[in-house]
């Protein structure tokens, strides 16, 4: 009898689809996902529909918030840019930081415009607006605005505060709020009661006027970059009437300081920003989309800033959804060991759902494997993953996903249109 004929008459095997799951993880279990939007098709069969709210109302997932990791060209932009594009049809609104400009297509279809932010431009944002926060009590609403200053200058000084820049930065953001009578106090306020402090505050210092005004010098002027500096005109006022909080993307275009030392420090004043927006209790699901996410995080500040927004989302009814190149990112945010790497870490944890796509390294899959807990099945899965295709951790369920992109939508995730014209104009 040959092979194949032994073969059929071998006694068909029966299991169960969670008995498979253990034998091979990326095969669907007979549960499937649930409702939500349509993200593509499961490599053995069926659509793959996600939405992180339904999920989490079925204990699914332990948090909303989802990571996107992949190199260049692999398809996490198109997923990103579908996925927000797909969701407001759902009534959901996206706020999204947009480092290189990118979003311009997405936010045509969604008939809203980007904000363009840039030195001496015409969009200004105050970071200590607080939206509905502000009608806390007093405490709460300094404690907050401390931790908000804190995080844009640890950004633009590239170092943790001392307790005499803390304190420095509650002295001058009370007096500043004593000036500005009921109205969030600004950036040049602040900056102008930190040069100048008062009797009161100095007393309030244990210290002198002379000693206060030296003691606060260093991070004065440092904050005084935003005000007149380099990247003056921006987050030098009350925020804007220009911007629109209800249109369905709320996307801020940072592309005129993409690649610089400034990068960081904008994303941290609009993370900041979106804040006021988050803590609205009006039943809008949002999405917080934070392209770039390593520059928020190789600062101790802002990743602190950036976990305690982690830890808000549940309550506010948020997706936090970070997108990084590498795993390696977050082991690169600071010394081994150190608190920034573990609030980096944090991310992860912090993360229900986590979507990995190929072309990784060695180094990579390693780091993929230990920080996500990845069996030797699904890491040895990771480098050969063609283009489009990922893996998508949703609390302890595995899924491999080919992205489904419909014809309408190329135009708006495409991300290299841009180069593609600038290549033509120069020819």
């Amino acid at each position: 009898m040959t092979i194949l004929g032994r073969l059929a008459r071998t006694p068909a095997h029966r299991a169960t689809t969670a008995q498979l799951q253990s034998v091979y993880p990326a095969i669907a279990r007979g549960d499937s996902v649930g409702r939500g939007v349509c993200i593509g098709r499961h490599v053995h069969g069926g659509f793959f529909t996600y939405d992180p709210w339904e999920l989490y109302a079925t204990g699914a997932l332990t948090n909303p918030n989802m990571l996107i990791l992949g190199q260049l060209g692999r398809g996490k932009s198109a997923l990103q840019k579908c996925y927000v594009l797909r969701q407001l049809v759902f009534g959901r609104q996206a706020l999204m930081l947009d480092p290189k400009g990118e979003n311009r297509a997405l936010c045509a279809a969604a008939g809203c415009t980007p904000i363009a932010l840039r030195p001496d431009g015409d969009i200004r944002l105050n970071p200590l607006e607080l939206g509905d926060a502000d009608a806390g009590d007093a405490g709460s609403r300094l404690q907050e605005r401390v931790r908000v200053l804190a995080a844009l200058l640890g950004a633009s000084l590239g170092r943790s505060l001392t307790s005499e820049d803390r304190l420095a930065i509650e002295l001058a953001i009370d007096a500043a709020s004593q000036w500005t009578r009921g109205q969030a106090p600004t950036l040049r306020a602040v900056v102008e009661a930190m040069l100048d402090p008062s009797e009161e505050a100095a007393r309030a210092a244990w210290a002198n006027v002379d000693q206060l005004a030296a003691g606060s010098r260093g991070v004065a002027l440092e904050l005084r970059r935003l005000v007149n500096g380099d990247l003056r005109g921006m987050f030098d006022g009350p925020t804007s009437d220009g911007i629109d909080l209800s249109a369905p993307v709320v996307s801020f275009d940072l592309s005129a300081v993409y690649g610089s030392s400034a990068q960081g420090i904008l994303m941290a004043c609009v993370d900041a920003w979106f804040r006021s927006v988050l803590v609205r209790r009006d039943n809008v699901k949002r999405i917080v989309v934070l392209d770039e996410a390593w520059a928020l995080l190789r600062n101790l500040e802002t990743a602190r800033s950036l976990a305690a927004s982690y830890k808000l989302a549940r309550w506010s009814g948020v997706q936090y959804l970070a997108v990084l190149h590498r795993l390696t990112d977050i082991d690169a945010a600071g010394s081994a060991g150190s608190e920034q790497v573990s609030l980096a870490q944090g991310l992860l944890r912090d993360s229900g759902t986590v979507v990995v796509y190929g072309g990784q390294s060695a180094a990579e899959v390693a780091a993929s494997r230990e920080l996500l807990g990845l069996n030797d099945i699904e890491a040895d899965l990771l480098p050969g993953l063609p283009k489009g295709r990922a893996l998508w951790r949703l609390g302890d369920r595995s899924f491999l996903v080919d992205h489904l992109v419909g014809r309408d939508e190329r135009a708006v995730i495409d991300s290299d249109a841009q180069m593609r014209l600038d290549s033509a104009v120069r020819t």
